[in-house]
């Protein structure tokens, strides 16, 4: 398919480097440990060639002589054994704390990534597929698990063993170390032709994954609206596009990757043959010419031996075993680092910016009638508001929210929100009202700074809302949100995420408050069902009670209620009208509803039509005009 073929891009530079420095910096002396039992592991394989040379020398020596070959072997057999019993407990103890340190660090990572992506604004997650997100957490940490747990070791193992086998290999013969380095050239050059076109297509795997399984996640939560458009045949066309998409990289990667063994072992098969035809011919010349030495060694020439020669053989096998181990470690290496990479393009991406320094504190009244800061928890609210001179003003929360002349646009190259002004005095209910795409949910957005204006002022008690940390702006705001979430967990949990350290009482209260009380009774366990799948096995006028329950915990001096009663029947939002009444009084509150009945009752409504505010007033008022509102009210339009 088109774009299959495209040339996919390396994983960024530096990665390596920050993944290793990340493991040396959390896991230190685990690592050390390890390394120190890699080498004694390498050393006890290596020993194994040596004693080779020294037995097959032991037993050439004795059959010439005809004297017994066990006063020299046993020692020697002896030795080996305890330096393979010791190789054997080196190779146990790191495998068994890299396995232990390898769930640490990705456990580390998971968190990291997780704080982190709490700390992103929510723009990032209009403009990333959230399936794409949680491939990051499976897929590419998976693939971060296979090269920390086996390919590191590996190649810190394989590149000691090369440099130790090398040395070994020149104290025996130059000449025969020469036709190995030789072979080793192709056998890197092959690696660096086919290893790096399969890196590149494992790479570009990890990103197609990622929208499989993006795609995949999108198609479950909306498999009711597939079935019901009977778009199950169009579903599955896209999905099918895209999986070979999948299909078409990784089996270009895995093409290059899977050949690349053969290929490295035929090479070192052929160098083993070389240096055995060559070998035997240095054993000739040697038994032909005693007196002459033929065999340079890194000391000199010396006499080569049938021990030498076989030790040599075993090191050549052992040699391009470890090159080829080496190349088939890089491609999982290279997708190690592409998971890598994605992992800290996520933890690298710029949190949400918070240069607000005023704070909402609790208040308390004197018998004077002025207030004071306190700890104790109270209805009472203020806002902190230090001062470059190092003064401190208190500003009593009142709820008192102006917009001015405000513009916004999710993106600067169009605007959706056009010289907006509003303003809510303490205590009153604004009504935003218009068809969809108008422009009420992003009023809101702004108010708790989701989104920050392009232009304009939003005052808050008369505080410009830039100056007033993000966290505490939104601790002020109880939000019914458009979209019910539910977390899995209890009903009572649910409510509470409302206000953490509210009591069973208060929870109680209010789901009461809400018209929520009454079936969270007939639940199977009442409070205590436990809710899955984003209340799944709840109704959607449920779901949506219970997120009213949530802001009415909350108790916060502002509300926001976004389509609260847009999921429930008519019966139950004149009983829930009841309980959001109370919730409101005394409270500054936006309401954005279709049911024009809902907002009779506001001190102001604001008639949106995209992005202008094209009416406002009371409900009397605005019939009186006979426009828009008018036209909604008594259904001549309708609101879509």
């Amino acid at each position: 398919m088109e774009g299959t073929m495209k040339k996919p891009q390396k994983a960024k530079k530096g990665t390596f480097g920050r993944l290793v420095k990340i493991l040396f910096k959390e896991f230190k002396w685990q690592l050390i440990l390890v390394m120190i039992c890699i080498v004694i592991t390498s050393f006890g394989n290596l020993a194994s060639s040596i004693f080779v040379k020294n037995i097959t020398d032991a037993l050439t020596d004795a059959i010439k002589a005809q004297t017994d070959p066990w006063e020299k072997l046993t020692p020697l057999l002896i030795m080996m054994a305890g330096i393979y019993v010791v190789g054997l407990l080196g190779s146990f103890t790191w495998n068994y704390v890299m396995a232990i340190t390898t769930q640490k660090f990705l456990n580390f990572m998971r968190i990291k990534l997780f704080d982190h992506m709490e700390t992103l604004p929510i723009k990032y997650f209009d403009t990333h597929a959230h399936g794409d997100i949680m491939s990051i957490y499976t897929n590419d940490i998976d693939t971060i698990r296979q090269l920390v747990s086996q390919c590191l070791p590996n190649i810190f193992q394989t590149s000691f063993t090369v440099i130790a086998l090398l040395f070994v290999m020149l104290r025996y013969s130059v000449w025969l170390t020469l036709i190995v380095l030789f072979g080793s050239v192709f056998m890197f050059l092959n690696t660096k032709h086919i290893g790096g076109k399969s890196a590149k297509y494992f790479v570009k795997q990890q990103k197609a994954l990622g929208q499989v399984e993006g795609y995949i996640e999108e198609s479950i939560k909306g498999l009711k609206v597939i079935k019901v458009f009977c778009h199950e045949e169009k579903s599955a066309e896209a999905f099918d596009e895209i999986n070979n998409h999948l299909c078409d990289v990784a089996t270009v990667g895995n093409i290059n990757g899977n050949i690349l063994g053969p290929i490295m072992g035929n090479i070192g098969n052929f160098l083993y043959v070389l240096l055995a035809v060559f070998g035997s011919i240095l054993l000739i010349l040697q038994n032909k010419n005693p007196d002459t030495l033929y065999n340079l060694t890194l000391f000199g020439f010396e006499k080569v031996s049938y021990g030498v020669l076989v030790s040599f053989l075993m090191m050549c096998r052992m040699f391009t075993n470890n090159i080829s181990n080496f190349s088939q470690q890089f491609t999982f290496v290279v997708m190690g680092l592409a998971g890598a990479s994605r992992v800290f393009d996520l933890i690298d991406e710029p949190s949400e910016t918070d240069e607000g320094y005023v704070t909402l504190v609790h208040i308390k009244y004197n018998e004077d009638g002025a207030f004071e800061e306190t700890d104790e928890r109270t209805r009472y609210y203020a806002w902190k508001h230090p001062h470059g001179d190092g003064t401190i003003t208190y500003t009593e929360l009142k709820g008192d929210i102006l917009l001015t002349e405000v513009d916004f646009g999710y993106t600067p190259e169009k605007i959706v929100l056009h010289d907006v002004s509003i303003y809510a005095h303490p205590g009153q209910k604004i009504a935003l009202v218009g068809a969809t795409g108008a422009g009420k949910t992003t009023i809101t957005n702004l108010i708790n700074r989701f989104y920050d204006i392009a232009d304009g002022k939003i005052r808050y008690d008369g505080i410009n809302i830039n100056k007033i940390k993000k966290a505490d702006l939104r601790k002020s705001l109880g939000i019914v949100l458009q979209d019910t979430n539910l977390f899995t967990g209890t009903v009572m949990e649910n409510i509470r995420y409302g206000r953490l350290d509210a009591t069973d009482e208060e929870v109680y209260e209010a789901a009461r408050i809400a018209n929520a009380y009454d079936f969270i009774t007939r639940l199977p366990e009442g409070f205590n069902t436990m809710l899955n799948g984003d209340g799944s096995n709840l109704s959607q006028g449920q779901r949506q009670l219970l997120s009213i329950a949530r802001a009415a915990v909350a108790d916060a001096p502002v509300m926001i209620l976004d389509e609260a009663t847009s999921s429930i029947d008519t019966r139950t939002e004149k009983l829930v009208q009841k309980g959001t009444d109370q919730l409101m009084e005394g409270r500054t509150v936006f309401v954005i509803a279709h049911r024009l009945s809902t907002v009779r009752n506001s001190d102001a409504i604001m008639v949106l039509d995209h992005g202008y505010i094209i009416e406002r007033g009371t409900h009397e008022e605005l019939l009186k005009q006979k426009g828009t509102y008018y036209q909604l009210y008594t259904g001549a339009f309708e609101l879509e």
